[in-house]
């Protein structure tokens, strides 16, 4: 096959620039440093005492229940994304339910702009949704990539994708930054309207710019009807008949197994950084959130240069790579007390996040086989990854809840990103095996 047009491909990386608002703001700076700042218990003095809430009459750690929720989310969307897939495989309405799923976080998004102090269950409730919403339609957007590139190509569009996603984040985190950091300029003297204004303003961009996705994105085709299937089931049947094929693809299957374990670490870090920053460190929501600006800047450039390296070295070499520098970074953030450690950390996690996101994504659409049926490939890649998130995020909560340190939740997620380095180097071994069978 050829690539698509240049507007085709533009238009598909667009979504990046849409829904990644979603998850710098949402995910990763403004709401969690907002949502710990509303559900920590202050002394007189104003020192935090208590991170401790209740909810639908059960005592959490706040971050625990966050995490939980989160998790949650992706447990939903790991049960209903292969019906979803396979009704858009057969009615060849892919981009019907990547709207729907826009739609449904941008809103969710926009809702939270009346999450407050009184109202933490509608703030659960929206963050829950929005991110069913983000991942829902990350489900569909990713299969368009083996549709609009060609092999060759699929690296430099991911990346693309993902460097898009991280501009227009940054564009949109700097706007909001500045009504969190500087309301005065803007005669703001409610102190949680700025950032209730920042959950609004991402669900009006994310579902805003995805309209250019939608207008240029091709029509999927409709497979062929079998008057004997449950397009209900048949999701399911579909990711069977997946794993099936999986299974006789050596390569394939032990990437991931690899990819499980990693995601399961590299999710968490990204979803639980801002809270480990304001909760264990106590640091400043401004300077919390301009330490993730950092990253997001830096992670730009790591994903062009991932996927630079991959083609020199291949991609399972620098996915090694790259997952034995996240494992340092869990190990060095164990033990970091300062600002200026939290920096560091930072700052080379944000070099490796996009890459390794971008690379991952890549490489699946690479080794998976040729096949029409690219929703229910993707839908597999996508439940893989989500349920790893579920189990990570999970864990992440109940090693807080169980120790009383969010220090050891890391310990959790060093073993995790271990695993997947091992089934990352017997990915590459099968590899050469195969290679040397059939030259």
């Amino acid at each position: 096959m050829q690539t698509a047009s240049k507007k085709v491909i533009n238009a598909w990386a667009m979504y990046d620039w849409a829904n990644s608002a979603y998850n710098l703001v949402i995910t990763s700076t403004i709401f969690p440093a907002y949502y710990d700042a509303i559900t920590s218990t202050k002394d007189a003095a104003g020192k935090i005492i208590s991170h401790k809430v209740n909810f639908l009459g059960h005592e959490f750690e706040s971050a625990s229940l966050y995490n939980y929720a989160i998790a949650f989310a992706y447990l939903v969307i790991a049960v209903i994304s292969p019906i979803l897939s396979s009704i858009a495989d057969y009615k060849g309405n892919k981009k019907s339910f990547m709207q729907f799923f826009c739609y449904l976080g941008g809103i969710a998004c926009c809702i939270l702009y009346w999450f407050d102090a009184s109202t933490l269950a509608l703030g659960i409730t929206c963050a829950i949704l929005a991110a069913i919403g983000y991942c829902g339609s990350l489900v569909f957007y990713n299969s368009y990539l083996p549709e609009i590139a060609a092999e060759p190509d699929q690296d430099r569009v991911s990346a693309k994708g993902f460097a898009l996603g991280y501009i227009g984040s940054v564009l949109l985190q700097i706007v909001c930054l500045l009504f969190v950091m500087k309301p005065e300029w803007f005669g703001i003297s409610d102190t949680t309207f700025p950032e209730r204004l920042a959950f609004l303003l991402v669900g009006v961009w994310w579902m805003g710019f995805a309209q250019i996705t939608f207008k240029h994105l091709p029509k999927n085709y409709a497979l062929p009807q079998n008057k004997n299937q449950n397009i209900f089931t048949n999701g399911f049947k579909e990711l069977k008949k997946v794993w099936q094929q999986v299974k006789q693809m050596p390569v394939l299957k032990r990437y991931l197994f690899a990819f499980f374990f990693y995601s399961m670490g590299v999710q968490t870090v990204m979803l639980a950084a801002t809270l480990f920053g304001s909760q264990v460190l106590q640091l400043e929501t401004s300077k919390l959130i301009a330490c993730i600006l950092v990253i997001q800047l830096v992670a730009i450039a790591g994903s062009y240069i991932m996927a630079k390296l991959s083609s020199m070295y291949g991609n399972f070499k620098v996915l090694m790579f790259v997952v034995l520098i996240w494992i340092c970074i869990c190990i060095y953030a164990y033990f970091i007390t300062t600002d200026i450690q939290f920096y560091i950390v930072a700052a080379v996690v944000g070099l490796v996040m996009g890459g390794i996101q971008s690379l991952s994504r890549s490489t699946y659409a690479k080794i998976m086989p040729e096949t029409h049926d690219t929703a229910s490939f993707f839908s597999f890649y996508d439940v893989t990854e989500k349920i790893a998130i579920v189990i990570g995020m999970f864990s992440f909560g109940f090693v807080q809840e169980l120790t009383g340190n969010m220090r050891n939740s890391i310990i959790a997620l060093v073993v995790f990103f271990l695993v997947g380095l091992v089934f990352l180097f017997a990915t590459l071994k099968k590899q050469k095996t195969i290679s040397v069978v059939t030259a």
